[in-house]
Protein backbone atom coordinates (compact mmCIF):
# COMPACT_ATOMS: atom_id res chain seq x y z
CA UNK A 1 0.00 0.00 0.00
CA UNK A 2 2.83 2.40 0.88
CA UNK A 3 4.50 1.78 -2.50
CA UNK A 4 1.26 2.62 -4.31
CA UNK A 5 0.90 5.88 -2.38
CA UNK A 6 4.50 6.85 -3.14
CA UNK A 7 4.00 6.08 -6.83
CA UNK A 8 0.86 8.27 -6.92
CA UNK A 9 2.75 11.13 -5.26
CA UNK A 10 5.63 10.69 -7.70
CA UNK A 11 3.24 10.82 -10.68
CA UNK A 12 1.61 13.99 -9.30
CA UNK A 13 4.95 15.72 -8.70
CA UNK A 14 6.30 14.85 -12.17
CA UNK A 15 3.05 15.95 -13.80
CA UNK A 16 3.29 19.28 -11.96
CA UNK A 17 6.90 19.66 -13.15
CA UNK A 18 5.74 18.97 -16.71
CA UNK A 19 3.07 21.68 -16.43
CA UNK A 20 5.62 24.23 -15.19
CA UNK A 21 7.98 23.26 -18.01
CA UNK A 22 5.15 23.85 -20.49
CA UNK A 23 4.64 27.34 -19.06
CA UNK A 24 8.36 28.03 -19.40
CA UNK A 25 8.23 26.93 -23.03
CA UNK A 26 5.65 29.64 -23.72
CA UNK A 27 7.64 32.21 -21.75
CA UNK A 28 10.95 31.49 -23.49
CA UNK A 29 9.50 31.17 -26.99
CA UNK A 30 9.61 27.37 -27.19
CA UNK A 31 13.19 26.95 -26.08
CA UNK A 32 14.48 23.43 -26.70
CA UNK A 33 15.67 23.19 -23.06
CA UNK A 34 12.16 23.00 -21.67
CA UNK A 35 10.93 20.77 -24.48
CA UNK A 36 13.55 18.18 -23.51
CA UNK A 37 12.55 18.48 -19.84
CA UNK A 38 8.88 18.03 -20.80
CA UNK A 39 9.69 14.85 -22.69
CA UNK A 40 11.81 13.55 -19.81
CA UNK A 41 9.22 14.33 -17.10
CA UNK A 42 6.40 12.94 -19.24
CA UNK A 43 8.25 9.66 -19.75
CA UNK A 44 8.99 9.49 -16.02
CA UNK A 45 5.28 9.96 -15.31
CA UNK A 46 4.45 7.17 -17.77
CA UNK A 47 7.05 4.94 -16.12
CA UNK A 48 5.62 5.57 -12.64
CA UNK A 49 2.09 4.97 -13.98
CA UNK A 50 3.12 1.61 -15.44
CA UNK A 51 4.80 0.71 -12.14
CA UNK A 52 1.58 1.62 -10.33
CA UNK A 53 -0.46 -0.63 -12.63
CA UNK A 54 2.01 -3.47 -12.12
CA UNK A 55 1.79 -2.95 -8.34
CA UNK A 56 -1.99 -3.27 -8.67
CA UNK A 57 -1.54 -6.66 -10.38
CA UNK A 58 -1.87 -5.74 -14.04
CA UNK A 59 0.61 -7.04 -16.60
CA UNK A 60 0.98 -4.10 -18.94
CA UNK A 61 4.39 -4.37 -20.61
CA UNK A 62 7.52 -6.50 -20.16
CA UNK A 63 9.87 -5.35 -17.41
CA UNK A 64 12.82 -4.99 -19.81
CA UNK A 65 10.94 -2.05 -21.34
CA UNK A 66 11.88 0.02 -18.28
CA UNK A 67 15.58 -0.18 -19.18
CA UNK A 68 15.03 1.42 -22.58
CA UNK A 69 12.68 3.99 -21.08
CA UNK A 70 15.30 4.89 -18.47
CA UNK A 71 17.93 5.39 -21.18
CA UNK A 72 15.64 7.74 -23.13
CA UNK A 73 14.79 9.72 -19.99
CA UNK A 74 18.47 10.00 -19.04
CA UNK A 75 19.41 11.23 -22.53
CA UNK A 76 16.60 13.84 -22.58
CA UNK A 77 17.42 15.19 -19.12
CA UNK A 78 21.18 15.19 -19.75
CA UNK A 79 20.87 17.11 -23.01
CA UNK A 80 18.36 19.44 -21.35
CA UNK A 81 20.83 20.23 -18.57
CA UNK A 82 23.55 21.01 -21.12
CA UNK A 83 21.22 23.34 -23.02
CA UNK A 84 20.16 24.92 -19.72
CA UNK A 85 23.80 25.71 -19.01
CA UNK A 86 24.03 27.49 -22.38
CA UNK A 87 20.79 29.33 -21.62
CA UNK A 88 22.14 30.61 -18.29
CA UNK A 89 25.35 31.76 -19.99
CA UNK A 90 23.23 33.60 -22.56
CA UNK A 91 21.21 35.28 -19.80
CA UNK A 92 24.41 36.31 -18.01
CA UNK A 93 25.74 37.79 -21.26
CA UNK A 94 22.51 39.76 -21.71
CA UNK A 95 22.81 41.09 -18.16
CA UNK A 96 26.39 42.24 -18.81
CA UNK A 97 25.31 43.94 -22.02
CA UNK A 98 22.44 45.66 -20.20
CA UNK A 99 24.78 46.88 -17.46
CA UNK A 100 27.20 48.18 -20.10
CA UNK A 101 24.36 49.94 -21.90
CA UNK A 102 23.14 51.54 -18.64
CA UNK A 103 26.68 52.70 -17.92
CA UNK A 104 27.00 54.22 -21.40
CA UNK A 105 23.65 56.00 -21.04
CA UNK A 106 24.61 57.40 -17.64
CA UNK A 107 28.00 58.54 -18.96
CA UNK A 108 26.31 60.25 -21.90
CA UNK A 109 23.87 62.01 -19.57
CA UNK A 110 26.69 63.24 -17.33
CA UNK A 111 28.74 64.45 -20.29
CA UNK A 112 25.72 66.30 -21.70
CA UNK A 113 25.12 67.88 -18.30
CA UNK A 114 28.72 69.07 -18.05
CA UNK A 115 28.62 70.47 -21.60
CA UNK A 116 25.46 72.40 -20.74
CA UNK A 117 27.07 73.72 -17.54
CA UNK A 118 30.15 74.82 -19.48
CA UNK A 119 28.05 76.55 -22.15
CA UNK A 120 25.93 78.41 -19.57
CA UNK A 121 29.06 79.43 -17.68
CA UNK A 122 30.66 80.82 -20.83
CA UNK A 123 27.52 82.71 -21.82
CA UNK A 124 27.24 84.27 -18.37
CA UNK A 125 30.91 85.19 -18.22
CA UNK A 126 31.24 86.49 -21.79
CA UNK A 127 27.75 87.96 -22.15
CA UNK A 128 26.45 89.38 -18.89
CA UNK A 129 29.87 90.07 -17.35
CA UNK A 130 30.97 92.76 -19.85
CA UNK A 131 27.59 94.49 -19.57
CA UNK A 132 27.91 94.81 -15.80
CA UNK A 133 31.51 96.01 -16.15
CA UNK A 134 30.39 98.68 -18.65
CA UNK A 135 27.64 99.83 -16.28
CA UNK A 136 30.21 100.10 -13.46
CA UNK A 137 32.56 102.15 -15.67
CA UNK A 138 29.70 104.54 -16.53
CA UNK A 139 28.88 105.01 -12.87
CA UNK A 140 32.54 105.63 -12.08
CA UNK A 141 32.55 108.39 -14.70
CA UNK A 142 29.47 109.96 -13.10
CA UNK A 143 31.04 109.73 -9.66
CA UNK A 144 33.95 111.96 -10.74
CA UNK A 145 31.59 114.88 -11.39
CA UNK A 146 30.27 117.24 -8.71
CA UNK A 147 27.14 115.75 -7.17
CA UNK A 148 24.87 116.45 -4.25
CA UNK A 149 25.22 114.14 -1.23
CA UNK A 150 21.92 112.42 -2.10
CA UNK A 151 22.99 111.80 -5.69
CA UNK A 152 26.42 110.58 -4.59
CA UNK A 153 24.81 108.14 -2.17
CA UNK A 154 22.63 106.75 -4.97
CA UNK A 155 25.68 106.33 -7.21
CA UNK A 156 27.64 104.62 -4.40
CA UNK A 157 24.77 102.24 -3.65
CA UNK A 158 24.34 101.39 -7.32
CA UNK A 159 28.08 100.76 -7.67
CA UNK A 160 27.94 98.46 -4.65
CA UNK A 161 25.00 96.54 -6.14
CA UNK A 162 26.85 96.14 -9.45
CA UNK A 163 29.98 94.92 -7.62
CA UNK A 164 27.86 92.33 -5.78
CA UNK A 165 26.25 91.28 -9.06
CA UNK A 166 29.68 90.83 -10.69
CA UNK A 167 30.90 88.81 -7.71
CA UNK A 168 27.77 86.61 -7.74
CA UNK A 169 28.09 86.17 -11.49
CA UNK A 170 31.68 84.97 -11.15
CA UNK A 171 30.70 82.58 -8.37
CA UNK A 172 27.79 81.14 -10.37
CA UNK A 173 29.97 80.81 -13.45
CA UNK A 174 32.68 79.04 -11.46
CA UNK A 175 30.16 76.66 -9.86
CA UNK A 176 28.76 75.76 -13.25
CA UNK A 177 32.18 75.09 -14.77
CA UNK A 178 35.14 75.35 -12.35
CA UNK A 179 37.98 77.00 -14.25
CA UNK A 180 40.63 75.94 -11.72
CA UNK A 181 39.67 72.30 -12.25
CA UNK A 182 39.80 72.64 -16.03
CA UNK A 183 43.12 74.51 -16.01
CA UNK A 184 45.10 72.97 -13.14
CA UNK A 185 43.59 69.57 -12.36
CA UNK A 186 41.67 67.76 -9.66
CA UNK A 187 43.79 68.55 -6.59
CA UNK A 188 43.90 72.31 -7.25
CA UNK A 189 40.19 72.37 -8.09
CA UNK A 190 39.26 70.62 -4.83
CA UNK A 191 41.55 72.87 -2.80
CA UNK A 192 40.00 75.97 -4.38
CA UNK A 193 36.48 74.76 -3.54
CA UNK A 194 37.52 73.96 0.05
CA UNK A 195 39.05 77.41 0.51
CA UNK A 196 35.85 79.10 -0.64
CA UNK A 197 33.64 76.82 1.49
CA UNK A 198 35.76 77.23 4.64
CA UNK A 199 35.64 81.02 4.27
CA UNK A 200 31.83 80.98 4.45
CA UNK A 201 31.37 78.39 7.26
CA UNK A 202 32.79 77.89 10.72
CA UNK A 203 33.96 74.37 9.90
CA UNK A 204 37.54 73.12 9.79
CA UNK A 205 38.19 71.20 6.57
CA UNK A 206 41.42 69.17 6.43
CA UNK A 207 42.50 68.14 2.96
CA UNK A 208 45.49 65.90 2.26
CA UNK A 209 46.60 64.54 -1.10
CA UNK A 210 49.62 63.08 -2.84
CA UNK A 211 48.52 64.55 -6.17
CA UNK A 212 50.50 67.38 -7.68
CA UNK A 213 49.96 68.30 -11.31
CA UNK A 214 48.67 64.91 -12.44
CA UNK A 215 45.84 65.02 -14.96
CA UNK A 216 43.28 62.30 -15.57
CA UNK A 217 40.47 61.73 -18.03
CA UNK A 218 37.93 64.55 -18.06
CA UNK A 219 35.09 62.28 -16.89
CA UNK A 220 37.10 61.12 -13.88
CA UNK A 221 38.17 64.62 -12.82
CA UNK A 222 34.74 66.19 -13.25
CA UNK A 223 32.79 63.39 -11.55
CA UNK A 224 35.15 63.13 -8.57
CA UNK A 225 35.10 66.92 -8.21
CA UNK A 226 31.28 66.98 -8.23
CA UNK A 227 31.15 64.10 -5.75
CA UNK A 228 33.57 65.84 -3.34
CA UNK A 229 31.57 69.07 -3.60
CA UNK A 230 28.35 67.16 -2.88
CA UNK A 231 29.84 65.45 0.17
CA UNK A 232 31.20 68.72 1.58
CA UNK A 233 27.94 70.58 0.95
CA UNK A 234 25.98 67.80 2.67
CA UNK A 235 28.24 68.03 5.73
CA UNK A 236 28.02 71.82 5.88
CA UNK A 237 24.25 71.98 5.39
CA UNK A 238 22.91 68.92 7.20
CA UNK A 239 25.50 67.34 9.51
CA UNK A 240 26.09 70.22 11.97
CA UNK A 241 29.74 69.15 12.08
CA UNK A 242 32.81 71.08 13.18
CA UNK A 243 35.48 69.05 11.37
CA UNK A 244 35.71 67.49 7.93
CA UNK A 245 38.61 65.23 6.92
CA UNK A 246 39.28 64.59 3.25
CA UNK A 247 42.04 62.48 1.74
CA UNK A 248 42.57 62.05 -2.00
CA UNK A 249 45.42 59.80 -3.07
CA UNK A 250 46.63 57.86 -6.08
CA UNK A 251 47.54 54.25 -5.33
CA UNK A 252 48.86 52.72 -8.52
CA UNK A 253 46.16 52.90 -11.16
CA UNK A 254 43.46 53.79 -8.61
CA UNK A 255 42.28 57.08 -7.14
CA UNK A 256 41.14 56.62 -3.54
CA UNK A 257 38.97 59.13 -1.69
CA UNK A 258 38.45 58.86 2.07
CA UNK A 259 35.96 61.31 3.56
CA UNK A 260 34.64 61.75 7.10
CA UNK A 261 32.94 64.30 9.34
CA UNK A 262 32.01 64.44 13.05
CA UNK A 263 28.39 65.44 12.45
CA UNK A 264 25.13 64.07 13.76
CA UNK A 265 25.14 61.05 11.45
CA UNK A 266 22.23 59.43 9.62
CA UNK A 267 20.85 56.21 8.21
CA UNK A 268 22.69 55.70 4.88
CA UNK A 269 20.06 53.41 3.36
CA UNK A 270 17.23 55.82 4.15
CA UNK A 271 19.21 58.73 2.73
CA UNK A 272 19.94 56.75 -0.44
CA UNK A 273 16.19 56.45 -0.97
CA UNK A 274 15.02 59.94 -0.07
CA UNK A 275 17.71 62.59 -0.42
CA UNK A 276 21.05 64.26 0.37
CA UNK A 277 22.31 63.35 -3.09
CA UNK A 278 23.81 59.99 -2.04
CA UNK A 279 22.03 58.11 -4.81
CA UNK A 280 23.35 60.69 -7.27
CA UNK A 281 26.88 60.14 -5.94
CA UNK A 282 26.51 56.36 -6.25
CA UNK A 283 25.27 56.72 -9.83
CA UNK A 284 28.18 58.97 -10.80
CA UNK A 285 30.77 56.63 -9.30
CA UNK A 286 29.06 53.64 -10.91
CA UNK A 287 29.39 55.33 -14.31
CA UNK A 288 33.17 55.18 -13.81
CA UNK A 289 33.06 51.53 -12.73
CA UNK A 290 34.20 52.54 -9.23
CA UNK A 291 33.07 51.61 -5.72
CA UNK A 292 31.27 53.80 -3.18
CA UNK A 293 30.95 52.71 0.46
CA UNK A 294 29.43 54.81 3.22
CA UNK A 295 29.12 54.12 6.95
CA UNK A 296 27.15 56.29 9.38
CA UNK A 297 24.94 56.14 12.45
CA UNK A 298 23.06 58.59 14.62
CA UNK A 299 25.48 60.73 16.65
CA UNK A 300 28.61 59.08 15.19
CA UNK A 301 29.26 61.16 12.08
CA UNK A 302 29.82 59.57 8.70
CA UNK A 303 32.63 58.02 6.72
CA UNK A 304 32.71 57.46 2.96
CA UNK A 305 35.23 55.64 0.81
CA UNK A 306 35.46 55.89 -2.98
CA UNK A 307 37.78 54.01 -5.28
CA UNK A 308 38.03 54.65 -9.03
CA UNK A 309 40.34 53.01 -11.54
CA UNK A 310 42.05 55.69 -13.63
CA UNK A 311 42.75 53.18 -16.42
CA UNK A 312 39.29 52.69 -17.87
CA UNK A 313 38.59 49.38 -19.61
CA UNK A 314 37.82 49.70 -23.32
CA UNK A 315 34.30 48.88 -24.40
CA UNK A 316 33.93 45.40 -25.92
CA UNK A 317 33.59 45.23 -29.67
CA UNK A 318 30.21 44.40 -31.10
CA UNK A 319 30.20 41.61 -33.60
CA UNK A 320 28.39 42.29 -36.82
CA UNK A 321 27.05 39.50 -38.96
CA UNK A 322 28.19 39.71 -42.55
CA UNK A 323 25.67 39.00 -45.21
CA UNK A 324 26.54 36.41 -47.74
CA UNK A 325 25.85 36.56 -51.40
Amino acid sequence: MLIKILLVISIAVQTLATVYALRLVRTTKYNSVWILFIVGFSLLSVERLVQLLIACGAEVIPRWWFAYLGIVVSVCLSIGVMYAHKLFKYIARLNRQRQLLNKRILTAVLRTEEKARSRFSKELHDGLGPLLSSAKMSLSALAREERTPEQQEIIDNTTYVIDEAIRSLREISNNLSPHVLNDFGLARGVQHFIDRSAAMHNVKIRFTTNLRGERFETDIEVILYRVICELINNSLKHAACTTVNLSLSQNGPALVLDYSDNGRGFNPQAMMDCGMGLSNIASRINSLGGSFDIVSSKGAGMRASIRVNTVQEPAPRVRRNRRRG
